[in-house]
């Protein structure tokens, strides 16, 4: 299991068009991934989940991966959610 803190930057946060395209890329792995806001986890491959924690640009979130690719999708989903794709 990979855990790693992360601070948002994408301009508009994680809205819902946002949000779909980060669920799609979360479930591209085979790997089990899971977001933490504020003490509170949700499936990252999930997009109500998601959306429950109303992510916003300069959040600090925590990614949580484990599995066979855990190491990959961590890697992919930090760099989409630090804008640097």
């Amino acid at each position: 299991m990979i855990e790693k803190k992360i601070v948002v930057c994408l301009q508009y946060g994680l809205q819902a068009r946002i949000a779909t395209e980060f669920v799609q890329k979360a479930s591209t792995f085979s790997s089990g991934i899971n977001i933490i806001k504020n003490g509170k986890s949700v499936a990252g491959k999930s997009i109500m989940g998601v959306m429950v924690l109303a992510i916003r640009k300069g959040d600090e979130i925590t990614l949580m991966a484990h599995g066979n690719d855990e190491k990959k999708a961590i890697e992919a989903l930090e760099g989409f959610l630090s804008n640097k794709e």
